[in-house]
């Protein structure tokens, strides 16, 4: 064996599709190619023993904002006990702003953008000569049908025991300058006919929980039908046997024939993830961020109130022009569209978005390590920011999880962002901890707020009796089926 694929998931159940891709298009060193993942918090030691035990000349890693701290250190300790190894970086995180990393300076070679065939090509140099002289490759973009699918390298174990990360297109047509996507030209489709044979084969190999990670599932609504037609069938074979998957939208892109489709399915069959990111015009003129957000609130009440998949639906917090008080206006509008769940984030600079343009005008000051999160702005201040920062950890625990069902909206009232901040400074201020919270804990902590709000202590109880009382029976039975609906998000 001469080659090594390698990454650090963030999680086991992760398995990367980026290393199966790279092995597919191998070509003639397909057969001296093996994938070794890792994840992260893995002692570096062991890893490196590990890489080593299979006796390499190459070693490509992929670098992402999650892994490249950690890798970082990887590559620096394989090549202080084993520099003869030739060290390829690729990724999304190493694919900009090259010059100024560490772990480039560390690495023997980096190719930036697609590495589907220009990895194999260097690899191929590196081994038969004329070794290449420069440093940084650019990635050579292919034409989408000369692209090996992956897909039959996910093995069995991992269709027993992993997300399977599927894509029916790369790219994304829109502009918004805080994504990488900003930088592709448009979305580039695979033959549909090609792609749906390889879920065929994932599906008769045992796969039910598909994950797709296209950015723009339902671009084009004849391909959107198809897939998930695909899916439909599937489920009305064999009603016993449930299918899951999760899929991005457009959320200002939903015509009638796509919600036919869609209300077909029955429940625990689909989750769609909806980047709203903010409802403010202004904010969205600044960041090039094109969506008619009147159409957005309706399909996303249309999905909510006529379609029983699971809605996961997108803030940031910190973009540029954003205060506290046009983001909370945001977020009471997107909570009283009833979505299950609203994904707090915080802005991160990711290497090469041209969201840096606004840093100037805007004061935008982000951490230096990664994830690269926004730390303060012209419009919100570092102790305000990191208010923010634990409401969304709070908002996690609390409604996110699923576990305060009945209490939520009595929490939250007639103002959910207000009534939510005051609840998370409280608890803050109570527990001095935004992680490693018990379960009994947290409830009683909650109960405590209602009763500190005017609610009579005894209805409190009884409020919280209702969702947590039963909690451990309730885990049992229904925190499966949400772990994986949250390793698909």
């Amino acid at each position: 064996m001469t080659i090594l694929l390698s990454t650090l998931n963030a999680r086991y159940t992760h398995a990367s599709l980026g290393l199966r891709y790279l092995l597919a298009n191998m070509g003639e060193l397909r057969e001296r190619t093996k994938i070794q993942e890792f994840v992260i918090g893995a002692k570096t030691t062991e890893m490196v023993e590990r890489i080593l035990a299979h006796q390499p000349r190459i070693v490509g890693f992929g670098v992402y904002i999650w892994n490249v701290e950690e890798t970082n250190k990887l590559v620096a300790m394989l090549k202080r006990v084993a520099p003869h190894i030739v060290v390829v970086l690729g990724g999304p995180e190493v694919s900009h702003e090259t010059g100024e990393q560490d772990i480039v300076r560390q690495a023997d070679y980096v190719i930036t953008g697609w590495g589907d065939v220009t990895f194999p090509k260097l690899c191929g140099e590196i081994l038969n000569g004329p070794k290449p002289l420069m440093k940084v490759h650019a990635g050579h973009q292919p034409p989408m049908a000369e692209l090996a699918m992956p897909y039959s390298l996910y093995t069995d174990d991992d269709i027993k025991n992993r997300t399977i990360y599927v894509e029916a297109s790369r790219g994304c047509p829109f502009k918004c300058e805080f994504c990488l996507s900003a930088l592709d030209k448009t979305a580039w489709p695979f033959n549909v006919d090609t792609f749906l044979a390889e879920m065929e084969g994932l599906h008769a190999r045992g796969a039910r929980l598909f994950k797709f990670v296209d950015r723009t599932f339902n671009l084009n609504i004849k391909t959107s039908l198809r897939i998930m037609r695909f899916f439909l069938d599937k489920l009305e074979a064999n009603p016993d046997d449930p299918v899951y998957a999760h899929f991005e939208l457009v959320p200002d892109h939903l015509p009638d024939a796509l919600k036919e489709g869609i209300a077909k399915f029955p429940a625990g069959a689909l989750q769609f993830e909806i980047g709203i990111q903010s409802f403010n015009p202004e904010v969205q003129t600044l960041v090039s961020r094109k969506q008619d957000n009147q159409k957005a609130a309706d399909n996303i009440r249309w999905l909510c109130d006529h379609s029983t998949a699971h809605m996961h639906v997108d803030l940031i917090a910190g973009l540029p022009g954003e205060t506290v008080e046009s983001f909370a206006a945001g977020f009471n509008k997107l909570w009283a569209l009833g979505p299950h769940e609203i994904q707090f984030g915080i802005l991160k600079r990711l290497r090469g978005t041209p969201i840096i343009r606004h840093t100037e005008p805007f004061g935008l000051v982000f951490d230096p390590h990664p994830p690269y999160t926004i730390l303060a702005n012209k419009d919100i201040d570092f102790p305000t920011m990191q208010r923010l920062v634990r409401f969304a950890r709070y908002w996690d625990l609390v409604a996110n999880s699923g576990r305060f069902t009945h209490t939520v909206p009595v929490l939250l009232g007639e103002a959910p962002f207000e009534n939510f901040m005051a609840f998370a400074d409280w608890l803050y201020a109570n527990t001095d901890a935004t992680h490693r919270i018990a379960l009994d804990r947290l409830a009683g902590m909650v109960q405590r707020w209602l009763a500190h709000t005017g609610m009579a202590a005894e209805d409190a109880a009884r409020l919280l009796a209702r969702d947590f009382a039963p909690a451990k029976a309730k885990a049992q039975a229904v925190a499966p089926q949400r772990q994986a609906r949250h390793l698909a998000a």
